[in-house]
């Protein structure tokens, strides 16, 4: 409502007016009644005939809303973050019929996963596949390659497909009623958070640059960033972190790149960057072994193809200095090497983005990297408080995060107890890893049986005994592995690697979340000629091993 001396001049009912003059100062809109919305407009009639300057001092300037937008609002849940839990738990939670909103900074519709994290990763991925001639390698030979890979070609497909997942995303939220707010949340105390927006978001909206959210309940789903180190000085341009490599702040493909960091984003890069024809990578950390948690046979084929096409490995090795030159970038070793390339990722650890929250008025605490620590129905220590995704740690897989996010729901709106026992409690869930030949993995690890003293045998498959291996050309270095027990043939875990290694590896997710045994393989009829028929393939091994150790015995 706006006001001057005379009284009510202007009510504003789904569409926000300014009026600019002398004496008339803004309140803020309100809903009323339509009887007050005809007697405001008669007032304005009148204020513009006793001032007989309508044009002058009723200059409206409209901004509309397609719904008022009131500074405080009331709701149960409130989301903080945007990504694969949030949205699976403000979905969830909306289907229940609850009134849910999600609060995130603009130009965030899908958070980490969306614009840095999963899908422009893989698309990365998928473009460097198809302009390098990589897959055409098993038909014409190694020496194939296409035309030179520009950082804009692969972007271009990056940004198209982030644009239509947002698109998909807002699509769902808005289906689901779901209000998405932008804004940087900030608890007040344990039932209210403050929304400060940008001023360039309150410039185009129209709104107050701060307002008030009440919930019953909250979920912190925030994500992580990339964690930086004082000896590293990312810039953006010739040491970058994985968010900057997708983000456009890199003009050219480095042709000879140092990744610092073995994880899982080092090594899905290192291995990006190495089948590009005329580019090298080396690999820096300070672990005596990449991907240590999976299978060490699994990781000897990964090393094996990617030195195969020149990646070097430095491991065990850590960093003292790191400086710029003209040429690009050196690096200083423990050991005393010196390393020179022509840029540098940084890929060592992620930092929860739970800093801005002021989790300090409701009496949560972070660790050292702003992980919220949680139980098994992600409740942090105020129960009302919920938590889910890369901001909890571990495994923090987008397909985890999502069914975090669901659960988190389910528990927000029913007894904990209710619940049956999900995937993720029992570990049942596959790890993906989109290097290049592609590893998955469910279950245990051969290391894990070993150390923990279980009896264990082997059947293997390799893509080299498999027609749709033969016909597809992607033979090299693939093979699936299944560990089971040899005396009631219980499976202990399935691992993969190769083209569509994490698509096949569900097929050993559900048989050994159904109870099956190795026989089940065995007796299975598979597509054929498929992938999907390495199980049968590594069945049989795994039952020949049996019976070749039965007879030796004898």
């Amino acid at each position: 409502m706006l006001t001057d001396a005379a009284g009510p001049v202007i009510v504003s009912i789904g569409v926000a007016v300014v009026w600019r003059g002398a004496g008339v100062t803004p309140t803020t809109p309100s809903t009323v009644a339509l009887a007050t919305i005809m007697s405001a407009w008669g007032n304005i009639r009148r204020a513009s005939a006793l001032t007989g300057q309508r044009s002058s001092l009723l200059q409206p300037h409209v901004r509309c809303f397609s719904q008022i937008r009131q500074k405080v609002g009331d709701y149960d849940l409130v989301v903080i973050g945007s990504g694969p839990s949030a949205t699976q738990c403000a979905i969830e939670s909306a289907k229940r019929g609850k009134k849910v909103a999600i609060v995130d900074k603009k130009g965030s519709v899908g958070g980490v996963c969306v614009h840095t994290g999963t899908i422009p990763s893989k698309t990365f991925r998928e473009a460097v596949l198809h302009l390098s001639g990589y897959r055409h390698h098993g038909f014409y030979g190694k020496s194939y390659s296409m035309k030179t890979i520009t950082i804009d070609d692969i972007l271009y497909r990056v940004q198209r497909v982030v644009s239509s997942e947002v698109d998909v995303i807002k699509a769902q939220l808005k289906a689901a009623r779901v209000d998405y707010i932008m804004g940087h949340a900030r608890f007040e105390n344990e039932n209210e958070l403050s929304i400060v927006r940008d001023k360039s978001d309150v410039c185009e909206e129209g709104r107050s640059s701060v307002s008030l959210l009440r919930a019953e309940k909250f979920l912190i789903a925030c994500g992580t960033r990339p964690a930086h180190n004082p000896i590293v000085p990312v810039d953006g341009k010739v040491i970058f972190d994985s968010d900057q490599i997708l983000l456009g702040s890199i003009r050219d493909l480095p042709r000879s790149l140092i990744v610092v960091g073995a994880g899982v984003i080092g090594m899905e890069y290192a291995s990006m960057i190495n089948v590009i024809p005329g580019h090298s990578v080396t690999v820096i950390d300070g672990r005596q072994e990449i991907l240590s948690f999976t299978d060490d046979e699994i990781i000897s084929n990964l090393k094996y193809e990617m030195r195969s096409k020149g990646a070097r490995f430095l491991l065990g090795e850590t960093i003292q200095k790191v400086e710029k030159d003209a040429g690009g970038v050196k690096v200083w070793l423990n050991s005393g090497k010196v390393v020179s390339g022509d840029a540098l990722l940084y890929t060592v650890g992620r930092q929860a983005n739970t800093d801005a929250l002021n989790m300090e008025a409701v009496g949560l605490s972070r660790n050292p990297r702003g992980l919220v620590t949680v139980n098994k129905c992600y409740q942090t220590d105020r129960p009302h408080i919920y938590a889910a995704g890369d901001c909890i740690g571990a495994p923090s897989l987008a397909s985890t995060s999502m069914e975090q996010g669901r659960l988190a729901a389910c528990h927000m709106w029913e007894q904990c107890e209710q619940q049956p026992t999900s995937q993720l409690e029992n570990g049942n869930y596959p790890y993906g890893i989109y290097t290049i030949p592609e590893i998955s993995m469910v279950g245990k690890t051969e290391q894990q049986l070993t150390k923990d003293k279980v009896n264990y045998e082997i059947g293997i498959a390799k893509y080299s005994e498999l027609a749709k291996g033969q016909m597809s050309g992607t033979t090299s270095g693939g093979m699936l592995k299944i560990l089971f027990d040899p005396d009631s043939l219980k499976l202990y875990g399935v691992h993969a690697i190769g083209d569509g290694a994490t698509e096949i590896i569900h097929i050993g997710q559900v048989a050994m979340a159904m109870g099956c045994s190795l026989t089940y393989f065995r007796d299975a009829v598979f597509n054929y000629p498929t992938l999907a028929e390495a199980y049968r393939v590594a069945a049989l091994n795994g039952l020949g091993r049996l019976r070749r150790d039965v007879h030796g015995s004898n």
